[in-house]
């Protein structure tokens, strides 16, 4: 073989060939499956399925998986070999496709459809490297991927199962304030659902890595979601618990290492998890404990290293790329830790899961691999090692699908309720959009986005949002320009008097660039950037010209975090936190002006110290109210006040009103 400049000779390793699951079926024998072995089983659909994660998972759980459907043709393969039921090649991107699987599943009846759409576009890297592909490689810049949660979405508008079941990246909420995931609830509650979104560390799960997911359910027969009991850090399943009992390969740089077939001998200590992935394997074999050829510098590479190694710290003259560049290339794990999570990437190469045992110095074998992402050991994977490592990459850890569907599991007699459910959170919302819009109507109209508030206002809003001064102070200067559209001289003079105290007479300096601008208010970038508005300025400004966008403030996250009785307000604001504010701002054209009216409640109402229960229009719902204690309750709006944290007390009665229906 030619070595070329990879320092080890170009293979391709043999394509594996499945049989297909004794119990599968194909689209014409449907009907005599569900007849057959399909006969009183809770069916599920898996979209987008892969070669298999979730399936496995809500197999797990207790459904049988009647069609799982994507794009992949090897990861079709591999589903085929280890489910029963149908494994169908679409595109679920066209339409027609989609019209084709619903009459295929006509005569099931579906009580869980679950899938993960495609998120490359909603992660970090798949965003940077789309950016790359559009910009240096005429790659089309709409890429049809994002859509594909829509797709996911008219097939269970469809099919009306029981359940639902969205796996994704958290990106796909962090990314873009949770847009889609926002709309996607709604779409589930107007249908009658009640949903719960959950930001999930893997490892709790008994998954052996770092691997953070973003969880939707959704059901329409009762509003529950009960999941196990989360795993400690004492109890998690570490590498050596994973993959410790698979036989140790020999290393010769440049020669093959593993095989497709290893003897297996099981040792006289085999952990829990390790039991669990080796039911129904062959006690004496192993299968694909095998990954590529290791390069000589590379294996003295690996040999030096430990799990706390930079690639900064190796030595010079073995680095073939920029150390301030690469600066995590190399990754060797720990035996007492958890893997990194394991990503399609591995597909390329494994740098990034260099085995820890010093005298094994390469990277992880494909066995390895499905281990850490709980594939059990009778799990095959088709085609090539690197459609393997690609599946594997790929899927969602079967743990962690079993651990969210569980969740799912029918109560009573599993029916769905009568026309659908009228979810808890979304009466909340109800509630809250009333109140915003009295406010509105109100004293407090400088606060909340609407057809009264113009682009001038807004910014007066903005720049003034960081200063000191009093409620009353701020109304009277917004006060000077309501109704304005645009800044004149004299305007700009009148609002320069009203500031109380030097600090606001400079803020409002700023807008002098503006003078004489009418038509450059309507442009909110040119606004933002005439105006060097901060970023928190900027978002306060975004958020009341009607944008839809979650502004994670403190105020509104400690009045979502006391709602849903969460600490995440304290603990993990920008995730955790930012999934409990997502449950009260909700999607459509009312989101921005729920936004504004939590920031509203959490910066006068709704205080850190002294919150004011009696004047919020939420305080029947909240989770927390009763463990308040009653020296940090009060009937007043108190008087000692923050322009970043308050807005009029005349919001008192009008929390009153609504509050207490």
């Amino acid at each position: 073989m030619r070595r070329q400049h990879y320092g080890v000779p170009l293979e391709r390793s043999d394509c594996l060939e499945l049989r297909r699951h004794r119990n599968s079926c194909k689209p014409e024998n449907f009907g005599k499956w569900l007849g057959g072995f399909g006969a009183d089983k809770r069916l599920a659909v898996d979209l987008f399925s892969g070669a298999g994660g979730l399936s496995l998972g809500l197999e797990r759980a207790g459904w049988t998986v009647a069609a799982a459907v994507d794009f992949d043709e090897r990861a079709l393969q591999t589903h085929a070999a280890n489910f029963p039921g149908m494994s169908l090649h679409m595109d679920l991107g066209n339409p027609d496709e989609r019209d084709r699987l619903v009459e295929i599943l006509e005569p099931a009846k579906i009580d869980l459809v679950a899938g993960g759409p495609p998120c490359q576009p909603f992660s970090r890297a798949g965003r940077s490297k789309i950016r790359s592909l559009v910009e240096h490689h005429g790659r089309d810049p709409h890429d049809r991927r994002k859509e594909l949660w829509s797709a996911y979405l008219d097939v269970v508008k469809r099919l009306r199962p029981r359940a639902v079941l969205m796996e994704n990246v958290p990106d796909m909420g962090l990314g873009d304030d949770f847009f889609v995931v926002r709309t996607i609830e709604e779409q589930l509650e107007d249908l009658g659902y009640a949903t719960q979104i959950r930001l999930v560390d893997a490892w709790k799960y008994g998954v052996p890595q770092h691997r953070k997911r973003l969880i939707l359910l959704a059901r329409n027969d009762v509003e529950c979601f009960s999941w196990r009991k989360e795993l400690e850090h004492d109890q998690r399943t570490t590498l050596r618990d994973a993959i410790g009992d698979l036989p140790v390969l020999p290393v010769v740089p440049t020669e093959r290492v593993g095989q497709r077939e290893l003897p297996y001998e099981e040792p006289s200590e085999l952990s829990k998890f390790a039991q669990d992935m080796r039911k129904r394997a062959r006690k004496d074999r192993v299968w694909d404990h095998m990954t590529r050829r290791v390069r000589a510098d590379d294996a003295e590479i690996f040999s030096s290293m430990d799990s706390t190694t930079l690639y900064s710290q190796i030595s010079p003259e073995l680095q073939r790329y920029k150390a301030d560049h690469f600066t995590d290339k190399y990754k060797k794990l720990d035996w007492s830790d958890l893997s990194r999570s394991i990503t399609a990437h591995i597909a390329k190469d494994g740098y990034w899961y260099i085995h820890p045992d010093q005298e094994q110095p390469r990277t992880l074998t494909v066995r390895e691999s499905a281990r850490v992402q709980t594939f059990p050991d009778k799990f095959r994977f088709a085609g090539t090692r690197s459609d393997a490592f690609r599946q594997i990459g790929n899927a969602v850890p079967p743990l962690l699908g079993e651990a969210a569907a569980e969740a799912l599991l029918p109560v009573g007699d599993g029916q769905s309720a009568e026309g659908g459910l009228r979810p808890h959170w979304r009466t909340v919302r109800e509630d809250l959009t009333a109140w915003a819009r009295g406010q509105r109507d109100a004293e407090n109209w400088y606060q909340l986005p609407g057809r009264h508030m113009s682009g001038l206002q807004a910014a007066v809003v903005a720049i003034l949002s960081g200063t000191r001064m009093q409620p009353a102070q701020l109304s009277a200067m917004v006060e000077v320009v309501r109704g304005l559209t645009s800044m004149n001289t004299a305007s700009l003079e009148a609002l320069t008097t009203a500031a109380p105290t030097e600090a606001a007479k400079a803020r409002v300096a700023r807008l002098s660039v503006m003078v004489g601008e009418s038509s450059a208010w309507e442009d909110e970038k040119k606004v933002r950037e005439s105006l060097m508005l901060k970023p928190a300025e900027a978002t306060v400004y975004r958020l009341l010209i009607a944008e839809d966008l979650l502004w994670v403030g403190q105020g509104a996250l400690r009045v979502a975090a006391r709602l849903h009785g969460s600490a995440s307000d304290r603990t993990n604001r920008l995730s955790d936190g930012r999934v409990d504010l997502v449950k009260l701002v909700g999607a459509g054209e009312d989101a921005p002006l729920r936004m504004a009216a939590l920031r509203l409640i959490g910066t006068s109402i709704c205080r850190a110290k002294e919150p004011v229960c009696d004047a919020c229009p939420l305080s029947q719902y909240c989770a927390d109210r009763e463990s308040l204690s009653s020296d940090h309750l009060f009937t007043e709006v108190p008087n000692e006040t923050n322009d970043r944290d308050t807005v009029p007390a005349q919001s008192r009665q009008a929390g009153r009103t609504v509050g207490r229906r």
